[in-house]
């Protein structure tokens, strides 16, 4: 299989149409056809190497595809639609000689957030960071980094959040409150996809997955998960299948 559509609840946030990218003689993806709307949490599983984080950077604006397109909510480009994208990836993107309180104040600015002070504070508090807030960053651990970095990546109230195993170095309390973010995202009509290896995280959140092998989506489901369980057989057969 090599393309597979995803259109979920509301009008499209963003959408691809026979999406690939080549990395030299490297074929990273190869025909995906991708669609989320607005309060829809999408889940995309795979192997390593299977392009998720390259679709999520493709979708983030931050790298171009080799061919297809991507096409945003209201016809913004590539570069401006990163505008109402929030995305957090394998790098943190936090400067580190910056404090936590300094971090966000400067992404707000970047954005023109209005009342930056009320929408720091406010991320401060649900991602419990109170406490560090004047702490340098480069004094943080794995997961408070992390947590911050989901703080900015939201800093703008973005409504496409991508996010790229975010769960990485958080702890179960703070992986918890994260994912009672996704819901709450969900419920703001915000549009939502999830990388993640956590299949049971995957099938508790997620209106609808899709599981890339070798480029290619491999599987797309019908609807929301009903269990881990059957979320890893349909995991496990798109691998076989492949």
């Amino acid at each position: 299989m090599t393309s597979g559509a995803t259109a979920l609840h509301g009008a499209p946030v963003v959408s691809a149409a026979g999406l690939a990218k080549r990395f030299g003689p490297i074929t990273a993806l190869a025909g995906v056809d991708f669609e989320v709307g607005a309060g829809a949490v999408v889940a995309v599983l795979g192997p390593n190497g299977a392009g998720k984080t390259t679709l999520m950077r493709i979708l983030a604006g931050l790298a171009r595809p080799s061919a297809g397109d991507v096409r945003y909510a209201g016809g913004a480009d590539r570069r401006s639609a990163r505008r109402f994208v929030g995305y957090i990836g394998h790098a943190t993107f936090l400067y580190p000689q910056l404090t936590a309180r300094e971090n966000l104040h400067f992404t707000a600015r970047l954005y023109g957030v209005e009342d930056a002070d009320a929408r720091v504070a406010t991320l401060l508090s649900e991602l419990d960071l109170e406490a560090v807030a004047d702490r340098v960053a480069a004094s943080f651990s794995r997961g408070l980094a992390q947590r911050l970095a989901i703080a900015r990546a939201l800093v703008h109230d973005p409504q496409l959040v991508l996010l790229d195993e975010p769960f990485t170095g958080l702890d179960p309390v703070s992986a918890d409150r994260l994912a009672a973010r996704i819901d709450a995202l969900r419920g703001a009509a915000r549009a939502v996809v999830l990388v993640t290896h956590d299949l049971a995280r995957a099938a508790a959140l997620a209106d609808r997955a899709i599981v890339l092998v070798g480029g290619s989506v491999a599987f797309a489901s019908s609807g929301a998960p009903r269990s881990a369980g059957e979320l890893e057989h349909a995991y496990r057969s798109a691998l076989d299948a492949a």
